[in-house]
């Protein structure tokens, strides 16, 4: 295996297994807008690692987390419905991202791979930036599972028990944030959101527990990353959208096959 692919192998791996089991708390808060949302506005994020200087991908952060943050606070007021708010924020970040790029004089911005990735072009900086930003997401991921899954089956039960709800629920956005940034050379802001919506609705078919839910989407994620780059490889295809492709493909084999397994599962 060529080197330069081995290193794609490992950056998507790496970014699924952190990517789908978030994506099943997203699923189940029916959040997917604001995961699709968030990456619109890291094209802002890119446009301001530009402006000052730094790796775009630190840019991305920062922009993300502010999202996050700004996001939150607005939805505290409620002046307006969550899915408004998304809409708003992500369109407008994403308008100012490119106006921004636009207006920087002397600038050469390949944004074909900010908005659709550039696994193949993954260096051994890049797999340090994706695997410590993993494992710090896992990490806090693991920490709040429990009192974040309470929260998610029923908020006013877990405030009753002492549940701090609005805190967790702002981990989870930057959680969510962290993984933009970090996911953004695999497949790009405009597809995140996908990976990691995709092997979890995917897993959602098959899985009896949460956890269950949680390790059989990580898997489904890395399975769409292998068959995605071996398309691409093969076929000569754009890896970024050839990974979430192989992860449509992926869900719906879930659609058929879910009822025989449900029937499965009964009988025995």
């Amino acid at each position: 295996m060529p080197e330069f692919l081995l290193r794609a192998l490992l950056a998507g791996v790496g970014v699924a297994f952190v990517a789908a089991p978030l994506g099943c708390l997203v699923l189940w808060r029916r959040m997917a807008f604001f995961g699709d949302a968030l990456a619109h506005g890291a094209l802002l994020g890119v446009a301001l690692g530009f402006l000052i200087g730094v790796e775009p991908g630190l840019g991305v952060l920062a922009s993300s987390i502010l999202f996050a943050v700004l996001l939150t606070l607005l939805q505290r007021q409620h002046r307006l419905a969550s899915d408004a708010l998304l809409a708003i924020l992500s369109y407008s970040a994403l308008a100012l991202g490119l106006v921004a790029i636009g207006l920087m004089p002397g600038l050469r911005v390949d944004l074909f791979a900010y908005l659709f990735g550039d696994i193949l072009a993954v260096g051994r900086s890049d797999l340090a930036w994706i695997f410590g930003g993993g494992l710090l997401v896992l990490s806090v991921l693991v920490a709040v599972w429990r009192p974040l899954l309470a929260a998610t089956l029923s908020e006013e039960l877990a405030a009753a028990e002492g549940v701090p709800v609005a805190r967790l629920s702002l981990v989870l956005m930057l959680l969510v944030a962290v993984t933009v940034a970090i996911a953004m050379k695999i497949v790009g802001i405009l597809l995140i959101a996908a990976l990691m919506i995709l092997p979890a609705a995917a897993a959602r078919r098959f899985a009896r527990t949460p956890e269950s839910m949680a390790v059989l989407a990580a898997l489904f994620g890395a399975v769409a990353v292998l068959g995605g780059l071996a398309a691409s490889y093969g076929w000569d295809t754009p890896a970024g959208p050839s990974i979430v492709a192989t992860a449509a493909v992926i869900f719906a084999a879930s659609l058929a096959t879910g009822p025989l397994v449900g029937r499965i599962r009964a009988r025995g």
